[in-house]
């Protein structure tokens, strides 16, 4: 957050080009600094600012940059900075800025790369949009195991400044299969002497295959806590590396994607700002409109129990007591289900041990609740000084209403994300507002049943 304070300061320098003392404020700064900075800027001023830094620090910068200020810049600069730009960038970051754009910019920025990195675009631009592979990077180390210490330290000093990581080193045969890896503390406590093989350890190593999806690569990362991964083919062939700095990206999407999906909409690709005002609308009218047919049915149901209202106009006033206290139950449990089965605490086989925890719960909150509702009534009739047997009936039936309905929404919270999850489906689609409206239906039955079990022939 540095550039935001000094935004007015720079725009003025920019005004009164005054470059000089620009390129002075910039010295000392970071590259995911200069990207923030950059992006506050409006579009025709991010260029002016861009060129004024370094070739190798406008590359690193260049990279941090959001989408929409990268496209821009690629219009505004000139071929010659494109050119050096798309050259110079990681490969695994340039795939994914060139993912994003139409296919006829694509062929054209492609022409401008060397034959060298043409052909390692083409190749991760040829993996599936949600795949490994288009996470990927080609630039890594790679040593043989008769080699000893020094003559890895002398081929990292050598060729170390052109991989995407130096925490690990990979160990190869003649033939590039993986055979191994290397971890930079490792390498730097063993006497220079020592071999490769006599370093690296024998245990089974956690590779990543470049067609496997983006999600099970995080739960690879997050599962043995790793930094990088190495990619291999289908005969076990290192063609590549992915970096926990990667997985970052694909971890925010994900949640995004879920915490979304979980308040009713459609995941959104683009950020909220860049959709159009169609766009929005489409992406949030299909749940509001299988909502709209949900609630259709709670008011069905309120049709159908008219005459008991009719009879018992006092009924009516808890309803909205009752019947948000069951999609409140519900969307908690939905949510702590939902996040628990991404992150691996809980699978579809512990459905039981779920289902009994909710069962307790539900009963115990239900039964809290319950209590609450029951001196609710009482209290307030004793207020409007009209306490008689039959509002106690009325509190009763509250009470025992809220416990059949609480216990019903965590059960309904709890269950239906991992029957999504056994259909093959995403969990975050059991929204909180369709598990709401679920349960609002199901409110008014069991309310209305409970009310003529007690209520009947007191006041209906």
């Amino acid at each position: 957050m540095i550039g935001t304070p000094l935004l007015p300061e720079i725009r003025e320098l920019i005004e009164q080009r005054n470059f000089s003392a620009l390129q002075r404020i910039f010295n000392d700064w970071m590259p995911v600094d200069l990207a923030e900075l950059i992006s506050d800027l409006p579009e025709n001023e991010q260029a002016i600012l861009f060129r004024l830094l370094q070739k190798d620090v406008a590359t690193e910068t260049f990279e941090y940059l959001e989408l929409d200020s990268q496209q821009n810049l690629l219009t505004a600069l000139t071929q010659r900075d494109v050119t050096h730009i798309l050259n110079s960038m990681s490969a695994d970051d340039r795939t994914a800025l060139l993912e994003e754009l139409p296919g006829t910019v694509v062929q054209e920025l492609l022409k401008l790369l060397s034959f060298k990195e043409f052909k390692i675009a083409k190749t991760l631009l040829a993996y599936a949009e949600d795949s490994v592979g288009r996470l990927m990077s080609p630039d890594y180390l790679s040593v043989k195991k008769d080699w000893n210490i020094n003559q890895v330290l002398d081929y990292v000093r050598t060729f170390g400044h052109e991989s995407e990581t130096l925490n690990v080193i990979y160990v190869v045969d003649d033939y590039g299969k993986l055979k191994g890896e290397l971890l930079a503390r490792e390498l730097l406590l063993s006497l220079p002497e020592k071999k490769v093989s006599e370093i690296i350890s024998e245990e089974k190593i956690i590779t990543l295959t470049a067609s496997q999806d983006q999600k099970d690569a995080l739960d690879a990362f997050k599962r043995y806590d790793s930094v990088a991964l190495p990619v291999v083919d289908s005969s076990g062939y290192l063609i590549g590396v992915v970096t926990v700095d990667d997985m970052l990206d694909v971890a925010e999407e994900e949640e995004t994607e879920d915490i979304q999906k979980f308040g009713g909409i459609e995941a959104l690709e683009e950020p909220y700002m860049d959709l159009s005002i169609p766009q929005l609308v489409k992406k949030r009218a299909g749940w509001l409109v299988i909502l709209f047919i949900g609630e259709m049915l709670t008011a069905s149901a309120l049709a159908y129990f008219q005459d008991e209202l009719a009879k018992a106009i006092v009924l009516a006033t808890f309803i909205p007591l009752i019947i948000s206290s069951g999609g409140n139950s519900g969307s908690q449990a939905a949510t702590l289900i939902i996040r628990s089965l991404s992150l691996g605490e809980i699978t579809i086989q512990d459905w039981w041990g779920v289902m009994r925890r909710e069962i307790l719960s539900g009963l115990a909150l239900g039964g809290l609740l319950g209590l609450i509702g029951v001196f609710r009534v009482i209290i307030w009739a004793m207020i409007l000084g009209h306490l008689t047997t039959t509002w106690i009936y009325v509190g009763v039936t509250v009470g025992v209403s809220l416990v059949g309905i609480v216990l019903f929404g965590t059960l309904t919270g709890s269950m239906l994300p991992l029957l999504l999850k056994r259909m093959g489906l995403d969990p975050a689609t059991s929204s909180a507002p369709f598990v709401a409206t679920l349960v609002d239906v199901t409110g008014i039955v069991i309310y209305f049943s409970v009310a003529s079990l007690i209520l009947g022939g007191i006041l209906l």
